[in-house]
């Protein structure tokens, strides 16, 4: 299946700063160009490290009874350490969050919210193979997956899912959708064919959820792999007759 990629979404006019970018400049850059991070990149444009505006608010908690101060007690824990030098950062470098979290521009739309999701991040910078920066999607950009028309995704279910991948005829299967959600009906041969149909209906670009009303006449779970090969190819030269 085409699934949208990140590059198509990206946007590769990134602010962005260097190692040695003083503090108050990072401030500026942000509340300048309204973004709640950038990447630290360095003179070759390899990220190196991501600001926050949760990086940037640890500096205030620097006084009476904040990190500098903990930093006495004895079992001061690697995020509490992390958190009081970032307290006392005068640049980019000492504020960033490293390594950072990035994706490829090849990599699908559902690849990059899933990265984002995992590590709780809003933005991820795109880099090449070399690790350079060539772009930044936030969680708009990868919104954007979900405005395809229900039109698009019943097409695209129906072209990838029915006929190229599982060789039924467009008709073998009724495929309804609505706001996103796309409700399978029908009977199939086996078993594994109905799962199948459901897994790469959830993977599709823009499907919300999947409503599974498939039933099928052979369970091919219980079948030996010898008979299920066999019983796989005389069903597809009976669907092609």
């Amino acid at each position: 299946m085409k699934h949208c990629k990140t590059g198509t979404v990206m946007k590769d006019d990134v602010v962005r700063a260097e190692p040695g970018t003083p503090f108050k400049e990072v401030v500026r850059l942000l509340a300048e160009h309204r973004i709640s991070g950038l990447p630290v990149v360095d003179p070759r444009g390899k990220v190196l490290g991501v600001i926050s505006e949760t990086d940037l608010l640890t500096r205030p908690a620097a006084g009476p009874g904040g990190p500098e101060r903990r930093l006495r007690l004895p079992r001061l824990g690697r995020a509490a350490r992390r958190s009081a030098a970032k307290a006392r950062a005068r640049t980019a470098e000492q504020l960033m969050t490293a390594p950072a979290v990035t994706v490829r521009a090849g990599d699908s739309i559902a690849e990059a919210a899933r990265t984002m999701a995992r590590h709780r991040v809003e933005r991820l910078p795109v880099v090449d193979e070399e690790n350079r920066l060539v772009g930044i999607v936030t969680r708009r950009e990868l919104l954007q997956v979900f405005l395809r028309t229900d039109a698009d995704i019943r097409r695209e279910v129906i072209d990838e899912v029915l006929v190229r991948t599982l060789w039924l005829a467009p008709h073998a299967v009724d495929v309804a959708v609505a706001d996103g959600v796309v409700t399978l009906a029908g009977e199939l041969e086996q078993r594994g064919e109905v799962q199948v149909a459901l897994r790469m209906t959830k993977e599709i670009d823009g499907v919300v959820a999947v409503v599974d009303k498939l039933t099928h006449r052979v369970d091919d779970s219980r079948l030996r792999p010898d008979e299920q090969a066999l019983h796989g190819v005389a069903d597809g030269w009976l669907r092609r007759l």
